[in-house]
């Protein structure tokens, strides 16, 4: 047997519980062993019936007497009176009538852990694990682990497979070197995963977590660290600074630049002038001015004679930024062309052959850019906005379209060294870095070609510990300050019973020429809960509150040309009030919107909270957004954050101490991350996963020692460089 061994073989898996299984996405021993507990329930310890408390209990009876009978429709209840030297206690069972053919038929002892509660005017123990004493128990007399119920998939089934397999997790080889368990102290990861799976008692939990919490963020960090490493190995074009052009730019702009944006654009124009690409980071709290700074970054590339690139990920975004670059790039005789879905003919054709020749300096673009049709002549700058797992596969698709550097390593710009002697120093870096690294053969960086500048912007604000451990190949520039003459966005959580008094707000903004958005968390009603949903809301505001206003819906369903012709309508003010799911969270500018109505704003997280109020006060006008309760109910600790902060930093640190990463960056991305046991939260484990990584790294030490680390780092470095 080994990890990859299928389940299908294990005893006791038939076909049913491997289809379960399958449908948990559990095929093999070795996702079996890696599918952790998401609690524990404490049933060690058998107390007689007598001495029995409310509470989670394990008895050590017989079976007296039992019987199932059908108490209506759908529902069959089956009841036992379970006894001990000590007593007896009522036993109930709903909808398991197999229990009475387990329990009837024997004088045997089973341990029987449950909730031991007061239930229909008598106190009873309801649903227990029933488990013969003769057999070595899996759900009884001991700490039961409980499992995620992917797909109605039983925790039961999973503890009894795992109980198979218990001798061989006892002789599982240890995944991480020595001198990294050893220097960390931490426990063995065949005790480890025994500790999860089995644990005795408390501690060994907690030594457990430890141990598997440190490899997950080890095996991130280091995939993290090596992915810098191998910036060392790229090549890059070399950029001047050019003071002039830069300060007839920052001169030309009808605003001053921000202290952030001023340290933000520095840093990349010194990147610029290395040898090695850009790999760089752009955090900017809404409304900060990422564009500014990267159109002042294309501005220097063009007076070079380099194109820049830069995707966005909808048509609309994409409008926006090339809007925006337009005006700010026009005066220095720089062209910018848009490539997005309604390009389309002759137009489309000759964005093409333009883009080839040289005569467009800026593409923007969706995922577009990477069509084959696609040919730059000499691109050296590529920005990519809301996507920062974008890394050097994607970089050399758009390097392989540039017809200028696709065959050989030297650039049509002087780069203060020859070819050969550039090729000489690459080769020697290429072969001091695979020895390190060890997780892909040698490559020759001839047939590379020079790489482009690459900055990645993104409008959600990273707290420190996540961008260290998930961007740590990514040097990071912060904008978190707001630009002059914006007003701070009045922010207020309100009570269901004060709705008549917003909509009147509302309206009033509305009459003085201003728009609004309604948001909500669903897209249509869903019966499981009274969360509001954007299609019902929008139909009540339309056809009552706001009769005499032009209401707009937005939502995900809708196909990407319908959402464009919703947003546009509501930019070119056609619509007062658009009611809309989250999908305005990132990227929208209207800047004439000043008023937003987030509805159950008690079931979103802080940062995505602050992201939707983004997209109010993006202008001189005073602008609101208020916060509206499912109930009436006393506002968390965790919204008033909001109703006092507009900080999005803070926020964000807030929302990784209190929800996760993945209120952060939605599930999609946390998902990606495959962290059960691990929280970005814990900064000391942090510390110590990145100091044993940089420590492995110096030692030289090859990962083909290590196949499943270096299987397991490889894998997090795609997920970390890769969308």
């Amino acid at each position: 047997m080994n990890l990859a061994t299928k389940l299908t073989e294990i005893k006791g898996v038939g076909p049913k519980a491997a289809e379960q299984l399958a449908l948990a996405g559990l095929a093999t021993v070795g996702d079996l062993l890696t599918f952790l507990p998401r609690r524990h329930e404490d049933f060690s310890g058998v107390v007689p019936i007598a001495e029995l408390n409310p509470g989670k209990v394990t008895i050590k009876a017989r079976c007296e007497a039992i019987e199932t009978r059908s108490v209506r429709r759908g529902l069959r209840l089956t009841t036992a009176t379970l006894t001990d030297s000590s007593g007896k206690i009522r036993a109930v069972w709903f909808n398991q009538p197999y229990r009475a053919a387990q329990l009837a038929k024997t004088d045997d002892e089973f341990y029987f852990s449950g909730e031991f509660e007061f239930q229909y005017n008598r106190y009873q123990l309801t649903n227990p694990a029933a488990e013969l004493v003769k057999d070595l128990p899996v759900s009884t007399d001991r700490i039961v682990p409980v499992y995620r119920a992917i797909r109605g998939l039983k925790s039961q089934l999973v503890r009894k497979i795992l109980a198979e397999l218990r001798p061989f997790i006892t002789m599982l080889p240890d995944p991480l070197p020595p001198s990294v368990v050893t220097s960390q102290k931490l426990t063995s990861y065949s005790d480890a995963l025994l500790g999860l799976h089995f644990p005795s008692d408390t501690r060994q939990m907690a030594v457990a977590r430890e141990r598997l919490a440190f490899q997950e963020l080890f095996e991130l960090i280091l995939a993290s660290q090596l992915n810098k490493l191998e910036q060392t190995r790229l090549a890059g074009y070399q950029i001047p600074f050019e003071q002039p052009t830069v300060k007839r730019f920052v001169d030309g702009l009808p605003f001053a630049l921000t202290g952030a944006q001023k340290r933000a654009a520095w840093d990349i124009l010194q990147d610029f002038e290395r040898a090695t690409p850009m790999n760089r980071l752009l955090q900017g709290d809404v409304g900060s001015g990422k564009t500014v700074v990267a159109g002042l970054a294309a501005c220097q590339a063009a007076s070079h004679g380099y194109q820049t690139a830069l995707m966005a990920p909808t048509e609309i975004l994409a409008t926006q930024h090339a809007d925006t670059l337009t005006k700010l790039l026009e005066p220095f005789g720089y062209t910018v062309g848009l490539l997005v879905g309604g390009v389309k003919g002759q137009a489309r054709t000759l964005l093409y052959r333009q883009i080839a020749s040289g005569e467009v300096d800026v593409v923007v673009g969706t995922h577009a850019l990477f069509q084959d049709k696609v040919v730059f002549k000499n691109l050296g700058f590529v920005v990519i906005d809301e996507q920062h797992r974008f890394g050097v596969e994607q970089r050399q698709k758009l390097l392989a379209k540039s017809s200028g550097n696709a065959a050989v390593v030297g650039s049509s710009k002087p780069t203060g060294s020859t070819p050969e002697s550039r090729a000489k120093r690459l080769e020697s870096r290429d072969a001091a870095a695979q020895r390190v690294n060890g997780l892909e053969e040698p490559t020759t960086l001839l047939a590379r070609g020079l790489l482009p500048h690459l900055l990645a912007m993104t409008a959600t604000p990273i707290p420190r510990s996540l961008a260290l451990t998930v961007y740590g190949e990514l040097d990071v520039s912060i904008l978190n300050e707001l630009p002059a003459g914006r007003k701070p966005i009045n922010t207020q959580i309100v009570s269901p019973t004060a709705r008549d008094r917003i909509y009147g707000a509302i309206d009033a903004e509305l009459a003085a020429g201003r728009q609004a958005y309604v948001v909500c968390s669903l897209i249509d009603d869903n019966p499981a809960n009274d969360r509001k949903s954007a299609e019902a809301e929008a139909y009540k505001l339309r056809n009552s509150i706001f009769r005499h206003r032009r209401v707009g819906l937005l939502h995900g369903r809708m196909s990407p040309a319908e959402k464009d012709e919703v947003m546009l309508a509501f930019m070119r003010h056609d619509l007062d009030i658009l009611v809309s799911t989250t999908v305005v969270e990132v990227g929208v500018d209207v800047p004439n919107a000043t008023v937003m109505l987030i509805e159950n704003a008690d079931h979103f997280g802080l940062s995505q909270l602050h992201q939707l109020r983004g997209r109010v006060g993006r202008s001189e006008h005073q602008s609101y957004c208020y916060l509206m309760m499912s109930d009436t109910s006393k506002p968390t600790e965790r919204l008033r954050h909001i109703e006092k902060s507009q900080d999005g930093f803070y926020l964000a640190e807030v929302d990784l101490q209190l929800r996760g990463p993945g209120e952060i960056y939605g599930r999609a991305q946390h998902g990606a991350l495959n962290l059960q046991i691990a929280t970005l939260a814990d900064a000391k484990l942090i510390a110590r996963a990145q100091q044993a990584a940089a420590a492995l790294i110096a030692s030289g030490e090859s990962l083909d020692n290590y196949k499943p680390l270096a299987a397991a780092v490889a894998r997090n470095q795609r997920l970390t460089t890769l969308n």
